[in-house]
């Protein structure tokens, strides 16, 4: 007697006193005796019948008793147990019935179904995992699914999702689950609904063969002969692509798809404007950035609508391979239209500081972006034609065109001072002092090594994203030469400022100003402290409290623009260590407002030229300097005494430039360099540039109460009935997003109570334009064929949003409609 059939006798013995066992074949009859039922009497059919019943109903009223019948059972009114045996049911020991029992299912076929997967529940613990899944009603078909779904280690067992299962791990080149179903001869249950509820056919089916049928469909428009055929099969994929769960994998699969149809082929005499909404294959953001940049150098293109065109490909799945592809595209096409409209005339030395500041700086900026995209993009072969000319015009129109305008400004300038811009000299006196003075509040400086301005812009840009913060930008006139040592000490506490005898160390009130160690000695003045940002980020939160609360004044040091910049092997990388420098500063930011730091300046000492390309001849002046006593030079600027007028060179007296010493200061005209071995030359300061002497100041404070929000959006139905197979749901973004009005991204889906009956498209609002018309966008719904069923009811139309960090959503806006359709409107579909 197996263990297995004691235990569903004890499970019978636990809800009734009485239970009838039918063994046709006596096949337990010998072992009978040996059960291990406790306090059962066994009592054997043997033409006994009515002793039987008189004992169970008047004799033993009370006990428990196991009746046990071999052979057959008599029909109808011959078996004088029957209504006994209706009243407390019959058990049999065969396989089938054991596991039906067991299952509790009672509805038709079950017997035959469980006869033909058999073999399924020989596992316990695949049983087990079935009957937590199991719902009385279950029909044979459900329970294949939730067997199939058992098999694939989950729950759900739809066939999207046990579709979804069979897909990842196909994309993960494994098998195992597939042979697990076909072990237990649930393949045809399978393959049976994927082409019932589908519509994929084939004599031998297969994943790899059912994948491609299904970008097949899709790349037609899941275009059907019958209306509606293709319409569950294009619901789910649609999900398959853009679930976190399988996105990956369906992304692979196009990869595949994509190689064994040739789809690059089939695409590559189409114009890049009729690709920007297809996403299926990565082939199709491959041809449109090509052929994008490829109008960008042509100029057949605006920047307006490369801007849109990169807009609209941030929702492909494919965007976070070829982001930075498109960036540079965007930026380059932004630059280039910027130069062609551009007139470098400046009037005066106030005008070019001005300008330089307010509009000028942005070309610089969009220069950056460009070259760091493009570095840093993993196959920038599509730019190389754009690369060339960017560099062109910039190198050419801008910053030579620029020197050239601003130089005759520096030349006639009698003293480096300005009306519009204050001296980076006057900066503790007029940024620092105001916080300070009188202990009633502390000021944080943090003093970025070579922090252009516009990159200075960029992080007020990303310091104003952040909640609570804001961030505002002045500029000063930097001191020159606009070097290092010069503007460290420009920055400290002082009444005077000049170089030493051999040029370095600068000296403030007669006091060397190289290292923190001296710099401290300065600050103490004005209860500060020198430190620098390495050490700062190495500090727990409460050490920086600690810090923080025991000075006055913090001057915090960071260094890696500079520090990357003025090595010849790492100065191409100058671009990537701005990106670094951006990110590092707002960590900086968050961690001293963390540690109660509200007042934060961030400045630089002096700014930079660069130019990715190595630079021609025409770069070098073809003169050295000379002097009587030459004791520093620099391939943008020189130090001495007795130096010889040269027209290559603007000659300053110390005077002019506010220092106190005996040092002459002569710099290259314009961008031009000396040439000097060692150190790189694409990455130069030292100069009287505009790039190197507008100076950042970035004024730093964080409110009380939270100032961003996501982009609002209005639903605007154009009628309140759905009557066909489609429904489109003009939605629109209420106002530009900004620094604090930031992206929402939303799902639409139409539901009747809970019960989701479309598609679910994911839609970005992210449009920063003024003009309401471009803000307008439809979220195209599909009704799925169980949207029939709830004719001429209510439907909701619903956008939900995520909910942050998890994977819920939630609500957003909705819009209800009635679903009024006829038969002849499915032939819309």
């Amino acid at each position: 007697m197996s263990e297995g059939v004691a235990g569903h006798l004890r499970q019978r013995f636990d809800r009734q006193r009485v239970v009838f066992w039918s063994d046709p074949d006596g096949e337990y009859s010998d072992a009978l005796d040996s059960l291990a039922l406790t306090d059962v009497a066994i009592v054997r059919v043997e033409n006994n019948e009515y002793g039987v019943k008189n004992r169970l109903l008047h004799q033993e009223t009370d006990a428990k008793v196991l009746v046990y019948r071999v052979g057959p059972t008599p029909d109808g009114t011959a078996n004088w147990l029957l209504d006994l045996e209706l009243a407390y049911g019959v058990f049999t020991a065969d396989r089938t019935s054991l596991i039906k029992n067991d299952l509790g299912l009672t509805a038709a076929g079950i017997d035959d179904m469980l006869r033909a997967h058999e073999k399924f529940f020989r596992a316990a613990k695949r049983t087990q995992a079935l009957k937590a899944l199991l719902e009385l009603d279950d029909t044979p078909d459900r329970l294949r699914a939730k067997m199939t779904a058992v098999l694939l280690g989950q729950q759900q067992h739809s066939l999207l999702e046990l579709t979804r299962a069979l897909l990842v791990e196909n994309a993960a080149r494994g098998t195992v689950k597939l042979k697990a179903i076909v072990d237990q001869q649930l393949d045809e249950f399978y393959w049976a609904g994927v082409a019932q509820i589908y519509g994929y056919t084939s004599t031998e089916p297969t994943i790899d063969d059912f994948v491609l049928w299904m970008f097949q469909q899709a790349i037609n428009d899941f275009r059907s002969d019958s209306p509606g055929g293709l319409r569950n099969i294009q619901l789910d994929f649609n999900n398959l692509r853009f679930d976190r769960r399988s996105e990956d994998a369906l992304a692979v699969l196009a990869g595949r798809v994509a190689a064994d149809t040739n789809y690059a082929d089939t695409i590559e005499n189409t114009d890049f404007r009729d690709l920007v909404g297809n996403d299926l294959f990565e082939e199709a953001d491959q041809r449109i950035i090509s052929d994008l940049a490829r109008e960008v150098v042509a100029r057949t293109v605006t920047a307006r609508e490369v801007a849109e065109v990169v807009r609209r490909r941030r929702s492909s799945i494919w965007v976070d391979d070829y982001r930075k592809l498109y960036t540079a595209i965007e930026s380059g096409s932004e630059l280039l239209g910027e130069l062609s409209t551009l007139a470098l005339t400046i009037s005066s030395f106030d005008d070019g500081l001005d300008r330089y500041r307010r509009q000028w700086y942005r070309v610089d900026q969009l220069y950056r972006q460009f070259v760091y995209a493009a570095r840093t993009a993993e196959h920038s072969k599509p730019l190389e034609e754009l690369r060339d000319e960017v560099e062109k015009f910039y190198t050419n129109k801008f910053l030579f065109g620029l020197g050239n305008a601003w130089q005759p400004h520096v030349d006639t300038a009698d003293k480096w001072q300005s009306a519009v811009l204050r001296p980076q000299t006057a900066f503790y006196a007029e940024h620092v002092e105001p916080i300070s003075k009188g202990g009633r509040n502390k000021a944080v400086v943090i003093i970025s090594d070579a922090l252009r301005y516009e990159v200075a812009d960029e992080l007020g840009t990303r310091i104003r994203q952040e909640d609570r913060f804001d961030a505002k930008l002045d500029a000063m006139l930097g001191v020159l030469p606009s070097y290092t040592q010069l503007g460290m000490a420009a920055l400290l506490p002082h009444s005077t400022i000049g170089h030493s005898d051999d040029g370095d160390p600068v000296l403030v009130d007669g006091k060397r100003t190289d290292g923190s160690a001296n710099r401290t000695k300065i600050l103490r003045t004005v209860d500060g402290k020198a430190i620098q940002a390495e050490d700062v980020f190495a500090l727990s939160r409460d050490e920086l409290r600690d810090l923080y609360s025991q000075h006055q004044v913090l001057y915090i040091y960071h260094n890696r623009i500079d520090a990357t910049g003025d090595k010849a092997g790492t100065e191409r990388q100058v671009f990537e260590a701005a990106e670094a420098t951006l990110r590092e500063l707002v960590d900086l930011v968050k961690r001293l407002t963390n540690a109660n730091a509200t007042n934060i300046l961030i400045t630089a000492d002096h700014g930079f030229l660069f130019q990715d390309t190595a630079l021609a001849d025409a770069f070098y002046l073809s003169t050295q300097p000379q002097g009587d006593d030459i004791v520093t030079t620099n391939r943008r600027y020189v130090l001495g005494r007795g130096m010889k007028q040269d027209n290559a060179f603007r000659t300053f007296e110390p005077a002019q430039l506010g220092l106190d010493s005996d040092l002459e200061v002569q710099i290259p005209k314009s961008i031009h360099r000396l040439r000097l071995p060692g150190a790189g030359s694409r990455f130069v300061h030292g100069g009287a540039s505009l790039q190197e002497i507008v100076v950042p100041v970035l004024t730093i404070n964080k409110k009380r109460r939270s100032d961003t929000r996501l982009v609002h959006i209005e639903v605007l139905p154009d009628s309140d009935k759905i009557t066909t197979g489609q429904l489109v749901v003009k939605l629109f973004q209420s106002e530009p997003v900004s620094e604090k009005v930031q992206p929402r991204t939303v799902r639409a889906g139409l539901y009747v109570g809970e019960t989701l009956i479309s598609n679910q498209p994911e839609l970005t609002f992210d449009q920063e334009s003024d003009d309401k018309r471009d803000r307008y966008q439809n979220a195209n719904m599909l009704l799925s064929q169980d949207a029939n069923a709830f004719n001429n009811r209510g439907v909701e139309f619903r956008l939900e949003e995520r909910i942050p960090n998890t994977n819920q959503w939630r609500t957003y806006q909705k819009a209800l409609y009635t679903l009024r359709r006829s038969f002849a409107s499915d032939f819309d579909f």
